[in-house]
């Protein structure tokens, strides 16, 4: 299931860079050709999120990889390192657009065959809703960030062409050509934005920040059902790229031999699996009396002895 999931993964980045790169030519012609400011910054934008899609391939194809001696985790840490490194591009791309736009406003030009602005605004809009959508599926169904910090991108595109277009209309309509380099500054406010929520989470993420609460307590819940369960502590989450990584400290009887302790271990990591997969999950035995607050071993497990 893992090498579906990265092929995927792989083939569904592909699409996000064949469909950047047709955009953003497209983009640049018409806004060298037009010499409308709002249209060279959307095909910088575009270009940034070229970018992000190729290297979010490349993320995606390296993360897919299985461990190896000198990555004994995985590779799922590429994901959340190209996402960053998107993040400083998208950012960067936004104070170009702000620097671009206010040298037109002091240098003020007037754009010419604004129709062929409009129809490549609307042809943007509807291939990037088109491929954000596929992206943000995949993302969600393989646990990708790399592939939805991508379908992040296209989304924001989709928003700033659509700011363009009226705003091309608007100008065609009434001849206020000062609203083209205003348009400019209000995408890039847009751009810089993305760029700053992708930088934070990818922060997050880097620094090992743990799975959020509701996931811990469905994990937490899993190991409380189990009905061998004394008790369990020290849960641990992280994610690495796609994938979780769980431990615990798992409370059983003393007296259990290690055959049945271990079929316990299987049954609490095959749950948990088939809810978070892919994930790790390791688990730590220890006996009942061995801690505090168990003086001795009971019977039998009420619910006031599963405890976190």
């Amino acid at each position: 299931m893992e090498a579906k999931s990265g092929q995927l993964k792989q083939q569904t980045a592909r699409l996000s860079v064949v469909s950047n790169t047709l955009l953003v030519v497209l983009k640049l012609l018409v806004g060298i050709f037009t010499g409308a400011v709002s249209i060279i910054s959307e095909a910088a934008h575009s270009a940034v999120d070229l970018i992000a899609a190729l290297v979010a391939y490349v993320a995606v194809k390296k993360s897919s990889q299985p461990p190896d001696s000198q990555h004994a985790y995985g590779h799922g840490k590429i994901e959340n390192l190209s996402a960053a490194f998107e993040a400083v591009l998208i950012v960067m791309a936004a104070l170009w657009i702000v620097y671009e736009s206010v040298q037109k406003i002091n240098s003020p030009h007037i754009p010419e065959y604004l129709e062929y602005g409009l129809l490549i605004m609307a042809i943007s809009m509807i291939v990037n809703y088109w491929v954000s959508r596929k992206l943000y599926d995949v993302a969600k169904s393989t646990g990708s960030h790399a592939l939805e910090a991508d379908a992040l991108h296209l989304r924001a595109d989709i928003w700033t062409s659509a700011g363009v277009f009226i705003g091309l209309g608007i100008i065609r309509m009434t001849g206020l050509y000062w609203l083209d380099p205003v348009i400019a500054i209000v995408v890039a406010l847009v751009v810089f934005k993305a760029g700053f929520s992708m930088t934070m989470k990818s922060v997050y993420e880097l620094t090992d920040v743990s799975l959020p609460e509701e996931e811990a307590a469905a994990i937490r819940d899993i190991v409380k059902t189990h009905p061998a369960v004394m008790a369990f502590h020290q849960l641990r989450t992280r994610r690495s790229g796609s994938n979780r990584q769980i431990d615990m400290h798992l409370v059983l009887q003393k007296d259990m031999n290690l055959a049945t302790a271990h079929a316990v271990c299987d049954e609490i990591e095959a749950k948990i699996k088939s809810q978070f997969s892919p994930c790790d999950v390791v688990i730590h035995l220890e006996p009942c009396d061995y801690l505090d607050g168990f003086s001795t071993c009971p019977s039998e497990c009420s619910e006031n002895c599963k405890f976190e």
